[in-house]
């Protein structure tokens, strides 16, 4: 008997996102179909062939693949395991509809720093509680694909930004309970996403969802050296659930809450 596809697909609360599919098919064939988002599309195993506007094209590891909106194409094995690949359906908007015609003409770019990120955009995505690093990895994934698309230097230098850094850190500073998301940021500060991470980083040495984590840590610790119990500190910093506040914890301490507040006794 042939193995039955492993699928998993969710809706992430990160704005941008449309719907995410991890999916494992040791056989499978799509039939000509469209989407009204923009596929971002990587295979981790096996490889896909798929025609779009009549020329075929590979997917294999190396490779990032963006699929535009309204394009019909397929999708088939190509090797006898299958494949096993991950995909982020982005809304339409978020990228330009005027580089569709690119993105028929050349879909796929080898760009390992690229590919990197968007791996971390699907490591933010599957647990909740990270959207804002899901989301400020995402505005720079989106950025880069965007000048493949246009045939712009990817790697391009931009002048410090330390006065609006220091007006991102205030905001982050005032929401590290309720939080805010990046696109609620460039709001309020009328810069690009992208623009916000990387200025942040360059003049911080972090990104912006790892400072907000951290001034969350800051407030856990004091919280749980005061006696309160960890389910209640993780709702009162700003972090999701227990769980989410013991990932956290572990990654920057190597021990517990728990194991963090009895260590004084």
């Amino acid at each position: 008997m042939e193995p039955a596809p492993r699928i998993r697909a969710w809706r992430p609360a990160v704005p941008g996102v449309a719907e995410v599919l991890h999916a494992h098919f040791p056989r499978h064939q799509y039939p000509m179909h469209t989407h009204d988002t923009w596929t971002l599309l990587v295979v981790d195993a096996g490889a896909i062939r798929y025609d779009l506007e009549r020329h075929e094209h590979d997917v294999r590891r190396s490779l990032v693949t963006v699929l535009p909106p309204g394009v019909a194409h397929d999708g088939r094995h190509a090797t006898p395991a299958g494949f096993r690949k991950r995909v982020l359906y982005l809304d339409a908007g978020q990228i330009d509809v005027d580089l569709v015609g690119r993105a028929v003409d050349h879909p796929g770019w080898v760009d390992p720093p690229l590919r990197a990120e968007v791996d971390r955009v699907h490591r933010a995505v599957t647990a909740p509680g990270d959207e804002l690093e899901a989301e400020s990895r995402l505005a720079l994934v989106v950025e880069r694909l965007a000048r493949h698309l246009a045939r712009e230097e990817v790697d391009r230098s931009e002048p410090r930004a330390p006065a609006l850094v220091r007006r991102l850190r205030e905001l982050l500073d005032a929401h590290v309970v309720d939080g805010i998301t990046l696109e609620e940021a460039a709001r309020v500060l009328d810069a690009h996403p992208s623009h916000l991470v990387r200025a942040f980083r360059r003049e911080t040495g972090i990104p912006p969802h790892r400072y907000l984590t951290g001034r969350r840590l800051d407030a856990a610790r004091r919280r749980l050296l005061a006696g309160e119990r960890p389910a209640d500190v993780a709702v009162g910093t700003g972090f999701y659930d227990q769980a989410h506040l013991t990932r956290h914890f572990r990654r920057l301490l190597g021990v517990t809450p728990a194991e963090y507040a009895g260590s004084g006794r």
